[in-house]
């Protein structure tokens, strides 16, 4: 009677638990989404400069959160049904499935880490390749192309130059960053910095959401075993 009680107790955690795991993938789902149709975002990398697509590094680990938030779906509602049917079956599948899942998360957080400054650097570097043919004073064909592309980059992060910005760039300030005004100048307006903070915040909220799945995926996977060795041991199965 204790190990069936407890069997009992153990099944409805791990049912509540891949409810919540559920959840989270319906979140993380939307989350990814709202990612990819971001205003800011979405303005930037649709960008076209000498025939050179604007860097999509940004939408891999995107499109990677759209896949997992799926996955995550599909393997909770596995989990909840193999859980209240204590089938050592399902939950042997969902285990199976979790594993994976957890050596995924692991795998993408360690490219992440590593490519965590390359999103911006490759952004910030496409910005100053426009940068350089908008201040061109030698009448580039391509001077017209990356002065449009410069004043969706100044309207989308609302900042103006790099920083430190040439003589040459505030000569055409006026016609690069109209809704400037000289107030404006006294406070940074480099859109080095607006970069690399539009990025950084956005990929904290995916590693913020991550850290959240990894630790619930451990618990499922704790839970799922003892679920499994109690059912194996109870006198009623």
């Amino acid at each position: 009677m204790a190990v069936a009680g407890c069997t009992l107790c153990i099944k409805y955690m791990l049912f509540f638990l891949n409810f919540i795991f559920w959840l989270a993938g319906g979140v993380i789902l939307g989350v990814a989404l709202w990612l990819r149709h971001d205003s800011q975002t979405s303005n930037l990398l649709i960008l076209q400069f000498e025939g050179q697509q604007a860097p999509g590094t940004f939408y891999i680990s995107v499109y990677i959160l759209i896949a997992v938030g799926a996955i995550m779906m599909l393997v909770g509602f596995l989990g909840c049904y193999g859980a209240i049917q204590e089938s050592q079956c399902l939950l042997g599948t969902f285990f199976f499935f979790l594993v994976i899942l957890f050596a995924c998360e692991v795998a993408a957080a360690i490219w992440g880490f590593m490519n965590r400054d390359t999103i911006s650097k490759e952004l910030i570097n496409f910005y100053d390749s426009a940068y350089i043919k908008a201040v061109d004073v030698s009448g580039s064909p391509s001077k017209d192309s990356a002065i449009k592309i410069l004043e969706v980059f100044h309207r989308t992060l609302d900042c103006c130059g790099k920083g430190d910005d040439t003589p040459l760039f505030k000569q055409v300030v006026n016609t690069l960053c109209p809704t400037k005004t000289t107030a404006d100048f006294l406070i940074s307006q480099s859109c080095h910095h607006k970069l690399i903070h539009l990025f950084s915040e956005k990929l904290y909220l995916i590693g913020l959401a991550a850290l959240v799945v990894a630790v619930i995926m451990v618990f499922e996977m704790i839970f799922t075993m003892v679920l499994c060795c109690g059912i194996r041991n109870s006198p009623v199965y």
